[in-house]
C-alpha cells in the first residue's frame, strides 16, 4: 500500500476515534444514569466499550475506503459531510442523554443520527459497497440504542429541566 493510502487510514482512525472520544468524555456513567430504571433486556454497561469500539473501527474503515474510491473534489467532499454531520450528531446524542441528563431529547436526536447513518450507507453504495456494508452494525447498534433510550425514557419520565 502506498504511503498515501497508510496516511489517509490514520487520519480515519484518528477522527473517527476522535469522534468517539469526545462521545465517550460526555458520557458519565455516574449517580445518576445508575438511578435511572433501565429495561431488563439492556446489555451490561461494559458491553457498550466495545460495541462502539468497533463500531467507530468499521466507521473508520468505511470512510476510508470511500475516500480512497472517490475520484473527484465533490465526491470527496460528499465523504466528509456524511462523515462529518454523522459525527456531530453522534457526540449530540451523549451530550443530551448525559451531560444535559436528557434522554427525552436524546430521544428525539437520535431520529436524526439513524437517518445520517441511513444517508452514508446510501450515499457511500456506489462509491464503494464495502464502504457501505461496514456501517450495517452501526445502524443495527444505533436501532437498538434507540429502542432502549425509548423504553428508559417511558420507564423514567418525566425529566425535568431547562424548559
Amino acid at each position: 500500500m502506498k504511503t498515501t493510502a497508510w496516511t489517509s487510514l490514520w487520519v480515519a482512525l484518528v477522527l473517527s476515534f476522535g469522534t468517539a472520544g469526545v462521545g465517550g468524555a460526555l458520557t458519565d456513567l455516574g449517580p445518576w444514569y445508575f438511578s435511572l430504571r433501565h429495561p431488563e433486556w439492556k446489555p451490561p454497561d461494559a458491553a457498550f466499550g466495545v460495541i462502539w469500539t468497533t463500531i467507530f473501527t468499521l466507521c473508520a474503515f468505511s470512510a476510508w475506503l470511500a475516500w480512497r474510491s472517490a475520484d473527484t473534489p465533490a465526491l470527496r467532499r460528499r465523504v466528509w459531510l456524511l462523515f462529518g454531520v454523522n459525527a456531530v450528531l453522534n457526540v449530540l446524542w451523549s451530550a443530551l442523554y448525559f451531560a444535559l441528563q436528557r434522554p427525552d431529547w436524546a430521544l428525539w436526536e437520535v431520529a436524526f443520527l439513524w437517518l445520517s447513518i441511513v444517508a452514508l450507507i446510501v450515499g457511500l453504495w456506489r462509491l464503494s459497497t464495502w464502504a457501505s456494508v461496514l456501517l450495517l452494525p452501526y445502524l443495527v447498534w444505533v436501532s437498538i440504542a434507540w429502542a432502549l433510550n425509548g423504553q428508559t425514557v417511558a420507564l423514567n419520565g418525566p425529566f425535568p429541566g431547562i424548559f
